[in-house]
């Protein structure tokens, strides 16, 4: 198994409810998430990740998404996150994250959802807090510590 991936993408929204975008560096807070995303906070899901190779799948069986349609922070490539246990602590630059969840239950459907019948983030997707705060960016180096 890896133990380095690459960012691909950082990904955030100012509110809930709305796709992410790509804003290729952000400030991540310790015990807190990233800088202007709708999804920080004192909580367990301050950071969501999800496999570049996941999402390219995805997108073979006619999906087409873009960065953050699936309300992903970070996309990875070289990770599997679903084959690492929760307590996995990832580094990224000065970041520290530690997977806190795998998977969500998706309350209501997604417009990925309506248009495929499927969507991965339930599945696929893992949830992070913020143990060290710094900046991620696209191009950095992910490692499992």
């Amino acid at each position: 198994m890896n133990t380095t991936g690459i960012i691909i993408a950082v990904c955030i929204s100012e509110k809930r409810g709305t796709q992410k975008v790509n804003i290729k560096e952000a400030k991540f807070i310790a015990d807190f998430g990233i800088e202007n995303d709708a999804h920080a906070g004192s909580w367990h899901r301050q950071v969501s990740l999800l496999s570049y190779e996941k999402i390219e799948a995805f997108n073979a069986k006619g999906a087409q998404v873009e960065d953050g349609a699936f309300g992903e922070n970070l996309i990875v490539e070289g990770f599997d996150f679903r084959a690492l246990p929760v307590g996995t602590r990832l580094q990224c630059s000065d970041v520290l994250l530690e997977m806190t969840q795998i998977g969500k239950e998706c309350h209501s459907h997604c417009q990925i959802y309506e248009k495929m019948g499927e969507c991965i983030m339930p599945k696929e997707g893992v949830f992070a807090r913020v143990l060290q705060g710094g900046t991620i960016k696209v191009g950095d180096v992910m490692r499992i510590v």
